[in-house]
């Protein structure tokens, strides 16, 4: 994954939100976006389990 130049990121997405938008609204937004980030590197690094892994981990059905 790419080095983002992290100011230019934020202002994209200030520049999506609409104008009457809050600070919480940009916080989630912020939030979102790393918390997909995050995941899609663990992803590219091997960092995953399946979901019949996750299943049995939880004790939920399959």
């Amino acid at each position: 994954m790419e080095k983002l130049n992290i100011k230019e990121e934020a202002r994209k997405l200030i520049d999506k939100l609409p104008d009457n938008s809050t600070w919480d609204d940009l916080m989630y937004e912020i939030y979102v976006r790393q918390v997909v980030e995050a995941g899609l590197a663990d992803s590219q690094a091997g960092k995953v389990i399946s979901a019949q892994e996750v299943r049995a981990k939880f004790g939920l059905p399959e």
